[in-house]
């Protein structure tokens, strides 16, 4: 009924700049939450930022100052601005949401297919 599609990934040298976008699209009356999430190979997957149910933003420590994460509700889209890339931000980066789906307390959740970053010289 609802998918996510993650795109903007892509390899940058470090200090450069990418602009993910994580799109919804289906049977949609709003989004309640959007994370993005990231994971490197042999490590847990963790929080990068999102956007909580009262609408407040959350950032981890380690991109703070460096990412932002942004709405446009008209596209049904999120995007997580990535400026000043290091090495370290290297991972397959996968977005989540809930999406109420009617006015009547309908909702989905799911997650996107995820979109890789390289951060190297």
């Amino acid at each position: 009924q609802v998918q996510l599609l993650n795109s903007g990934g892509g390899s940058v040298q470090p200090g450069g700049s990418l602009r993910l976008s994580c799109a919804a699209s289906g049977r949609i009356v709003s989004i309640n939450e959007m994370n993005w999430y990231r994971q490197a190979p042999g490590k847990e997957r963790d929080l990068v930022a999102g956007f909580t149910r009262d609408g407040r933003i959350e950032y981890a420590d380690s991109v703070k100052g460096r990412f932002t994460i942004s709405r446009d509700n008209a596209k049904n889209t999120v995007y997580l601005q990535m400026n000043s890339l290091k090495p370290e931000d290297t991972a397959v980066y996968v977005c989540d949401a809930e999406i109420s789906t009617d006015r009547d307390g309908e909702t989905w959740y799911g997650w996107g297919q995820g979109t890789q970053v390289f951060v190297s010289s």
